[in-house]
């Protein structure tokens, strides 16, 4: 069981792990070791995550979401197969708790009667002064 947060958990056997070959550092070795890493995760046919969790993650991950609703996660970056295996690994629980969190609701404010004359106020102060630089016929 991998545990996001005191409300979220996973189990291992929902993630499912890829190996292929990477186009990144390793010389001669790149040809035949597979050390990349696709991690994938079924989001829609999953039970331990609630319905809100599922919308947020299909939100924040874009591309990354089939259309199937499994979420991709590739890492090529290293040259081991277990340190893509854990970065892959860290960023799906990166994004489940960024998922987890609800957003807050947001409160329509009005600005206050004394801001509003503040406001009102600076704008005709800065159009007095343009309106002293402006040129005029002048009879000299």
């Amino acid at each position: 069981m991998i545990i996001i947060n005191n409300k979220l958990k996973i189990c291992e056997t929902e993630i499912q792990f890829d190996f292929i070959r990477s186009s990144g550092p390793g010389g001669q070795n790149v040809n035949k070791v597979s050390s990349a890493v696709q991690l994938r995760f079924d989001v829609t046919n999953n039970s331990s995550l609630p319905v809100d969790v599922k919308e947020r993650i299909k939100n924040i991950a874009g591309k990354k979401m089939t259309s199937g609703g499994t979420l991709i996660i590739d890492s090529r970056q290293h040259r081991t197969q277990n340190r893509n295996k854990l970065e892959a690994l860290e960023r799906l629980l990166q994004l489940l708790h960024q998922a987890s969190i609800k957003p807050k609701n947001r409160v329509k404010t009005k600005p206050s009667k004394a801001s509003n004359t503040r406001r009102l106020d600076s704008k005709k102060h800065r159009a007095g002064l343009k309106k002293l630089r402006r040129g005029g016929n002048h009879d000299w």
